[in-house]
């Protein structure tokens, strides 16, 4: 950094500028004589003129040292100083006379001018030249690692005349150094095995002391990568911390936040105005915060580990040194951070191989061949039976070979050792107690840098596979036999999944022999490669689950022809559960599944025709109210949350509903509507729940209701304000427990559907006058969504008239391109108390009345309605009371007042018998009026 030209001059400059030399004065070269003799002086001209060339040498030489590029110096031989010169004073900003004598020493960092003075009478008592490293301030008021280097000046006699110096800035190389240091104490604390926490506590604790000023701080990322968590930076106070944490990565989230986010180094000079910290401003500043830079640390795969960062209590533009420390810190966390996951890593797979091998008992091993050397794992030991510390050599492991196989071993291990190929064999061990073990060796030949010949493999003890497949080999006869003799295609397969056996009615669906069947392409011999291909995994994951499982394929036939087949899989297993073998057993299903395939078609084009003629297609609109709404739609569609659609009439609640169905997983399921205002208050409940045959007059047998219909569905209920007290109750047991009864039965139903419903009345108004279960409008009001009334998108009319118009011109096939700007106007200031339903209405009837090519409406089919105030609820449920009154007494009367059994008044109504007991009670009814004598 270069330093402002300094308001001061040093005194060899002034001297330098003067017009004139200083006045002369003679010397007597002979000591204290002053005589008046010429013989005893020089004459005056030669004394003025060596006097002035003195001058002007040494004028000179202190104007070269003001030029060179360095800070340098003169001391007198006390120590004192003489002469500083010019890029001292522009680096310092001291003026000569603030600097001469002692004076320079305000410009030494406090902590090491003790030291440096100390230095300074050393050298001064002996003579000797030196150097030592200090903080120099600078003009700015920031110190900076300096080398100060002296050398003594002597005379003829070596008497010392003046001190030489220069000062030369080493700060980015002490920081380097200080750099090189802090890595090094990080790669030694995690070899010995220090936690992450405090590794990267040293590395903060080890920039703090060397970045002055500054607060280091270091952020991991959480295992969802959305997550900053705090791990090291102790001196970040701890309020603040609290208040922060976790730090969510965003665009706009300070500064770890964002360089996160980014992927790239964030610098924040001001706190208090960069737009990045508007969320955090207040906190950041109330905790003396005026500056934030922070580094990401990205993975060699560009993943965020987590970012380190330096804060600063005022703000701050960092300099390039600033930029490097940041940059050097941050790449020493990245080390920390991956070579110690790393090392966990390594200790866990180490943990979880020898666990593994315990399990699977299987060992590994590893034998140089030129040397002889083995290494034998812990579980191979056990395998051989020997001590883990037992030294393994060959002679050790023949002893253990089993004698009938000892030959074959030994041929097997020379020719893999001439050849340098892989080995892969069975045989038998007799371990201590005369106890023999099945074995299987696997192991691949490498060789080194030098082309020594090793293996590493691995051992296996098979003994119980091999008992269990002797003890399946002697059964397998009499399976065979019975096998043979079932009607169905029946393949047995291996553990792996690998046929070994068919049975007679598969070799002659089939026409292959039982060798094709055991070879490794009869599954892509047999099924079709779409099934093959499709169910490869599912296969091999159920295989590995051990439990039965089934799936359909297609079979290729002798003639040539794929045929549908239902393959059911049983695994056969031994006394310790394990599997030794698989039946599958093959039922043609090809005919139902042709059946299937028709009704399928049959449906996909039914509902198309339904969708190409339901006015509600889709949504039109694109406002923004509009589009609120359907954000809602994409966030509970893929819930099972239950969802209440509130709105006016005609605002297409039922379309809202459709589109939270289609966008869930159950859209391939059924979708119920049931519209709660058109159905009798008495026959709700056996429409929504069923009934039994003889439940009521009428049942003349079972009938499912519509949440059996809708079962892993949809249940649509339109108009859900309207449903009576009782069936409320019902509807709520559904909603909690998903149970229920049918009118007039015992048994309980079991259904999963997903419950949406419609109202456009105020239900917390009904809720309020008794007239709606409080408890039931909290389990539909989980996820409200209300829907706008058209008056509310006036926005979304033009395109509501565009796309109603086109439909009903093709329905009526007329040619209808252009729209009058007047009834577009008058669509757009009218009020559609009737919303879409009206709009629809209205277009339907001016297409139908249209000649031309142009659409236009007459205005006085457009009938504006005041708004009134709701009229108060009280005289409806005085008239809904005596209706509900005249209901049960009719029924009553027909039943001739008995209420219970299969043709009592309860079962005409749908109701329960003790419901329409409480009831007549609460309306006085006299039910004994109706008695027939």
């Amino acid at each position: 950094m270069s330093a402002p030209e300094s308001r001061h001059k040093t005194d060899t400059t002034i001297y330098a500028k003067r017009g004139d030399a200083p006045e002369l004065v003679p010397v007597t070269p002979g000591g204290n004589e002053v005589g008046g003799g010429s013989e005893q002086y020089q004459t005056r001209e030669d004394l003025e003129k060596a006097l002035n060339k003195s001058k002007e040498s040494e004028i000179e030489l202190r104007k070269i040292i003001d030029t060179i590029p360095t800070l340098a110096w003169c001391n007198l031989p006390d120590g004192s100083n003489e002469f500083l010169n010019q890029r001292w004073h522009d680096y310092t900003g001291l003026s000569p006379q603030e600097a001469q004598g002692w004076g320079w020493k305000v410009t030494i960092h406090p902590e090491d001018l003790g030291k440096l003075l100390d230095k300074w009478w050393a050298l001064l008592a002996s003579g000797e030249p030196g150097e030592i490293e200090a903080r120099l301030r600078r003009h700015d008021g920031e110190y900076r690692w300096f080398l100060f280097r002296v050398e003594p000046l002597r005379d003829e006699f070596g008497k010392i005349v003046r001190w030489y110096g220069t000062n030369t800035d080493i700060d980015d190389l002490k920081r380097v150094e200080s750099l090189l240091s802090t890595e090094k104490r990080t790669l030694e604390m995690i070899a010995s095995g220090a936690s992450l926490a405090e590794i990267l506590q040293s590395l903060c604790n080890a920039i703090d002391a060397q970045a002055r000023g500054a607060i280091s701080s270091i952020l991991l990322m959480d295992s969802d990568g959305k997550r900053l968590w705090p791990a090291a930076g102790n001196r970040v106070p701890g309020t603040y911390v609290e208040a922060i944490a976790p730090v969510s990565i965003g665009p706009c989230v300070g500064s770890c936040g964002t360089a996160a986010f980014l992927k790239k180094r964030v610098i924040v000079s001001d706190i208090a105005s960069d737009p990045l910290w508007v969320n955090y401003r207040e906190v950041a500043l109330s905790h003396g915060l005026g500056a934030a830079w922070s580094q990401p640390l990205i993975s060699k795969d560009n993943e965020v580990l987590g970012t380190f960062c330096l804060y600063y209590s005022e703000a701050r533009t960092p300099s390039d040194s600033d930029l490097k420390l940041i940059e050097e810190a941050g790449h020493i966390a990245l080390i920390a951070i991956e070579r110690k996951r790393a090392q966990d890593e390594l200790r866990r797979s180490e943990a979880y191989l020898a666990e593994a091998q315990s399990l699977s008992h299987t060992g590994s091993f590893g034998w140089r061949v030129s040397t002889g050397e083995l290494v034998w794992s812990e579980e191979t030991h056990r395998i051989v039976g020997s001590e883990p510390g037992t030294k393994p050599t060959l002679e050790l492991l023949f002893k253990r070979i089993h004698p009938e196989d000892l030959v074959f071993v030994q041929e097997t291990i020379d020719r893999a050792t001439r050849e340098g190929s892989d080995l892969d064999f069975d045989h038998r061990l007799v371990v201590p107690d005369s106890f023999v073990k099945h074995v299987h060796v696997v192991a691949h030949a490498v060789k080194d840098e030098a082309g020594r010949l090793e293996f590493v493999g691995a051992v296996s003890d098979v003994t119980a596979a091999k008992i269990a497949e002797e003890k399946i080999r002697r059964n397998e006869m009499e399976a065979r036999q019975i096998i043979d003799a079932i009607p169905q295609t029946i393949v047995v397969l291996n553990p792996e999944g690998r046929a070994i056996y068919a049975n007679q009615v598969m070799l002659e669906y089939t026409g292959l022999s039982m060798e094709e069947v055991r070879s490794d392409n009869f599954r892509a011999r047999t099924f079709h490669p779409e099934d093959v291909e499709k169910l490869r995994e599912a296969r091999q994951n159920a295989l590995s689950g051990g439990i039965p499982f089934e799936n359909e394929q297609r079979a290729l036939g002798k003639d040539g022809k794929y045929r549908w087949f239902l393959i059911r899989y049983n695994p056969l297993l031994d006394e310790d559960g394990k599997i030794v073998r698989w039946y599958a057993t093959g039922t043609d299903i090809d005919d139902r599944k042709r059946a299937e395939k028709r009704t399928q078609n049959e449906n996909i084009a039914l509902r198309e025709e339904i969708e190409r003629s339901s006015m509600f297609e889709e949504i039109v609109g694109s406002s923004d109210v509009l589009r609120r709404v359907l954000a809602q739609v994409s966030k509970v569609a893929p819930t099972d949350s239950t969802v209440l659609i509130l709105g006016e009439t005609g605002t297409g609640k039922e379309l809202i509903a459709r589109a939270v169905h289609n966008r869930s997983k159950r859209a391939s399921r059924a979708f119920i509507r049931v519209n709660c205002a058109a159905i009798a208050p008495s026959l709700i409940a056996s429409e929504l729940f069923g009934h039994e045959k003889g439940s009521f007059t009428g049942a003349l047998q079972r009938r499912l209701g519509r949440f059996e219909a809708a079962d892993a569905g949809t249940l649509f209920l339109d108009e859900v304000g309207e449903l009576p007290a009782e069936t409320q109750v019902a509807l709520l047991r559904v909603l909690q427990e998903r149970e229920f009864e049918r009118v007039g039965g015992n048994e309980t139903v079991s259904v999963d559907v997903r419950v949406l419903a419609a109202t456009n009345k105020d239900l917390s108004a009904a809720v309020t006058e008794g007239r709606f279960r409080r408890d039931l409008f909290y389990r539909l009001n989980v996820f409200p969504i209300e829907v706008p009334a058209l008056r509310e998108r006036a926005d979304d009319i033009p395109l509501l008239v565009e796309y109603l118009i086109d439909r009903y011109a093709q329905k009526t096939g007329k040619r209808i391109k252009n729209i009058s700007k007047k009834t577009l106007d008058l669509f757009q200031a009218y009020d559609w108390p009737g919303n879409i339903r009206e709009l629809q209405n209205v277009i339907e009837r001016a297409v139908i009345v249209c000649d031309g090519e142009t659409f236009s409406m007459d205005e006085t089919w457009l009938t504006r309605v005041d708004r009134k105030s709701p009229v108060p609820t009280i005289p409806l449920i005085a008239h809904l009371v005596d209706s509900e009154k005249e209901m049960i007494e009719s029924a009553l009367r027909d039943a001739a007042g008995v209420i219970g059994g299969p043709s009592g008044a309860a079962a005409k109504l749908g109701i329960p018998r003790q419901t329409l007991e409480s009831k007549i009670k609460k309306l006085g009814i006299n039910r004994y009026r109706f008695k027939i004598p």
